[in-house]
């Protein structure tokens, strides 16, 4: 939820620098084979984002994945050695673009509006279903303090949290929620809700309802904080959500 979008972002992947450039301004890159292999990179995990969505981390192949990139297989695997790799890189590109897509809602929206928008956010997910299940498999890697997706993952969480909170509290101004509440306690709730519910999606095979579980804690948050009704509270959730929640698939 929380970046500043650039150009160029590097990371370290299993002891393995790749470089991902977003948003298409080649005009921005640098020329020759730098740019070159910055561009390749982009789209092999571009490619690797959508078969993984599509079918799942484990069906899919790094052939498949070769094919869509428009490169040979040994052309993949000089940029990303073993699937593992891939794994990773696709979940940084995941968390990047859930960030981008968190910052086009206004800076200056309400911290209930930000609850509703944490409903929107979970029918996002369950439109891309294999890449709940990659990032329910990488918060299994991160847990591995020696591994690379360690750091990734606690970076996110705390970028998360604290953007989350900072959203949360213009409730403060903007709805009349009580300054003394402990917004990223609020904000760590709303979070481990939505990637709860994303593991428990992956263990029930699709049965347990991500939005509607979203949608619910959204709803007993309203009303905690406001004095209003839960019946009234997800009401006022699913107007606001299908009024002012712009549609951002």
């Amino acid at each position: 939820m929380h970046s500043t979008v650039h150009e160029n972002r590097v990371y370290s992947v299993f002891e393995f620098r790749i470089v991902l450039s977003y948003r298409g301004d080649m005009g921005k890159r640098a020329r020759g084979s730098y740019s070159v292999g910055i561009e390749r990179r982009t789209r092999i995990v571009e490619a690797a984002a959508g078969r993984f969505s599509a079918e799942g981390y484990h069906a899919t192949t790094m052939t498949s994945i070769a094919a869509d990139a428009g490169i040979s297989d040994s052309g993949l695997l000089h940029h990303f050695p073993t699937k593992k790799h891939l794994l990773l890189a696709v979940a940084q590109y995941r968390l990047d673009t859930s960030a981008e897509w968190w910052d086009t809602l206004p800076a200056e929206a309400s911290g209930l509006a930000t609850l509703d928008a944490m409903v929107d956010a979970a029918r996002r997910l369950v439109g891309q279903p294999g890449l709940i299940e990659l990032f329910v498999l990488v918060s299994a890697e991160a847990a591995d303090p020696s591994s690379p997706a360690h750091t990734v993952f606690a970076q996110r969480y705390d970028g998360a949290v604290e953007a989350l909170a900072d959203r949360l509290r213009q409730g403060v101004h903007r709805d009349g929620l009580p300054a003394s509440l402990d917004y990223p306690a609020l904000a760590r709730e709303c979070i481990a809700v939505s990637d709860g519910l994303q593991l428990q999606w992956v263990l029930s095979d699709g049965a347990v309802d991500i939005v509607e579980g979203v949608r619910g804690h959204a709803a007993r948050l309203t009303a905690a904080l406001t004095g209003a009704t839960e019946e009234e509270s997800g009401s006022s959730v699913r107007v606001a959500e299908a009024a002012t929640v712009p549609d951002r698939q």
